[in-house]
């Protein structure tokens, strides 16, 4: 139990302000809160299970890999970023169809938050809580602690999207896309 506590404890904090909030905003702008949701714990699961195995079995050795995953992860989110610009044009056959779709934007979501997750300070301490306290009050205790905070920014995404033009959400998720990539690639490179 104190490991569940701690861990959500630490990991919401760690969370407020991360670029992985404001993700979760500008998801909640253009699919349904629910979805949102479904894809940020899915891939939260994935990896705070997967940093809570590293914690446990490695310990420390993950942290000489690091750069590379930040990198890895940049030139992801500059991909995004240009994906996002280019924009897509839908029929409006394939419109009503993405109105029914549930698993194309928790797939989405989904995919961006575990990209986004791999090597971030999230993760890491995750990571470093699972190397002193009990791995399954720790894997619940970070996914709950994560998937709260990022909540909180749906919450507010969803809000503004019903306020915001198109173009504008368009061109700020293209932009934060943008700066992380280059945020993350020159952490990679620092660190290196």
């Amino acid at each position: 139990m104190y490991a569940f506590l701690l861990s959500t404890a630490v990991i919401f904090v760690a969370e407020l302000g991360d670029k992985s909030q404001l993700m979760a905003m500008t998801f909640a702008t253009r699919y349904k809160a629910r979805d949102v949701l479904l894809g940020i714990t899915a891939a939260t699961a994935i990896v705070h299970l997967g940093s809570v195995a590293i914690g446990r079995l490695v310990g420390g050795a993950f942290a000489d890999s690091q750069w590379i995953i930040s990198i890895i992860a940049g030139v992801a989110f500059l991909i995004f970023g240009a994906w996002t610009l280019r924009g897509d044009e839908l029929t409006d056959e394939e419109a009503q169809k993405a109105k029914r779709s549930k698993g194309a934007a928790i797939l989405a979501v989904g995919v961006a938050f575990f990209l986004a997750e791999l090597g971030d300070k999230t993760m890491l301490a995750t990571i470093t809580l699972a190397t002193k306290e009990g791995w399954l009050g720790t894997w619940i205790g970070s996914t709950l602690g994560m998937v709260a905070a990022d909540a909180l920014a749906i919450v507010v995404g969803a809000v503004l999207g019903k306020r915001l033009p198109e173009k504008v959400i368009k061109i700020g998720a293209a932009v934060a896309f943008f700066i992380f990539g280059v945020i993350l690639i020159w952490q990679g490179l620092a660190s290196r």
